[in-house]
């Protein structure tokens, strides 16, 4: 078998839904598994999909046991040359995972690739490429520094803010939302360090690839969506204290000496630091909307036959909606600021081209997806925020 698929699901049963009915598109001509493994959902999410997609193996979890061991419970179970560790909460073009595979084989030095990802409002997400937190590079994130440079090689080293985004080249660590890698050397060096429950377990294996003699590989050239919303929100407590503390551990499992001692000590201080600016932040913290109040316009574009699916959605969550169907994926939406966009890709309207229809249409009020076949919609507005869910 090619290629094994492992995806660990949360609560997110409708993002899920759109993320395989994509992922069924870009799979049509690999032969591939896909190995879907709940973390004990409360939102039935097993039971919702099965029927949909009865070619995926579905495993169901009795707790929540974590990113990092959801992962390699199933990898365990994977029977690919190429394993891709995908986050529910993404949207796939036609020729996503074929083009990694070619480059796959076209580059042997190559151990694991991974992709350009922009949010649901269609901005790229700087986590696409990093680097590793070194003492120095912790210390520029931990102080902020790094948002406020966001070009500087020095001050932004953590995302490579100075290499241009759409362009190929080796980094140190590859995001965990999208990272494929080769199967020989999973089974060398072994899975996700479960040390890490949540945050830096995408950094600390991207660096242990490294120590086995391969490169990694940012693909600047192919974009995916990635909601990225779906789990901790960025601006609360509870994100600062585990992104920061899975951050310290990295720093304390691979670096040694005086400069990692002092700047686990500075994590150790700059959780505290930043909590507490949270704390003081949190009435005022900019969240993505994801209430219905931000527009009643609504252009659907895309397979006529799931549109009017979409339609029938629509009507029964928001009947007092305004709401149009585009013919053609070339047409511009008029008030583009004021409309939501519904893409129901398919045959007329690809999920490549709605992808780059996403980053041209970024400043719509909201862009929502619903993939052939499926019972729902969804999408999000802001990388802060939710989403967004008709069904």
């Amino acid at each position: 078998m090619l290629l094994s698929v492992i995806i660990v699901n949360f609560n997110v049963k409708y993002f899920l839904e759109q993320c395989l009915c994509s992922l069924q598109a870009a799979l049509a001509d690999i032969e591939a598994e896909v190995i879907v493994i709940d973390n004990c959902s409360a939102d039935d999410s097993i039971e919702y999909l099965q029927s949909q997609f009865s070619y995926i193996t579905f495993i169901q979890n009795n707790t929540n046991e974590g990113f990092a061991k959801a992962n390699n419970k199933a990898l365990k179970l994977a029977k690919g040359d190429y394993i891709l560790f995908l986050n529910p909460d993404t949207i796939l073009a036609e020729d996503t995972l074929q083009q990694c595979i070619d480059f796959f084989s076209r580059h042997k030095d190559a151990g694991a690739v991974g992709v350009r990802m922009i949010d649901g409002a269609g901005l790229f997400l700087p986590e696409s490429k990093r680097a590793f937190p070194s003492p120095m590079v912790s210390f520029y994130k931990l102080t902020n520094l790094s948002s406020l440079f966001p070009r500087s090689r020095v001050f932004n080293k953590y995302a490579l803010g100075n290499l241009p985004e759409k362009a190929i080249y080796e980094v140190d660590v590859l995001a965990g939302a999208f990272m494929m890698v080769r199967k020989e050397i999973l089974d060398k060096i072994g899975g996700f360090d479960e040390q890490f429950f949540m945050y830096a377990e995408d950094i600390d294996l991207s660096y242990r690839i490294q120590m086995a003699g391969y490169n990694n590989y940012y693909l600047g050239n192919i974009t995916i969506v990635h909601f990225k919303g779906e789990s901790t929100e960025r601006g609360s407590l509870n994100y600062v204290r585990m992104f920061y503390e899975a951050m310290r551990l990295f720093v304390k499992k691979h670096y040694s000496g005086a400069g990692a001692w002092f700047i686990s000590q500075g994590l150790y201080a700059g959780i505290l630091l930043r909590q507490s600016i949270a704390a003081l932040a949190l009435p005022f913290y900019k969240r993505g909307v994801n209430s219905w109040a931000i527009t009643h316009h609504i252009a659907i574009t895309g397979d006529t036959s799931q549109a009017k699916v979409a339609i029938k959605i629509i009507k029964k969550n928001h009947p007092e909606a305004a709401i149009g169907c585009i013919e053609g994926k070339e047409q511009i939406i008029p008030h583009i600021k004021e409309n939501t966009i519904v893409f129901c890709p398919y045959s007329v309207l690809t999920y490549k081209e709605a992808i780059r229809l996403s980053q041209i249409y970024k400043h719509a009020a909201l862009l929502m997806w619903s993939g052939k076949g499926t019972g729902s919609i969804a999408g999000s507005n802001h990388r802060n925020a939710a989403g967004t869910v008709w069904y």
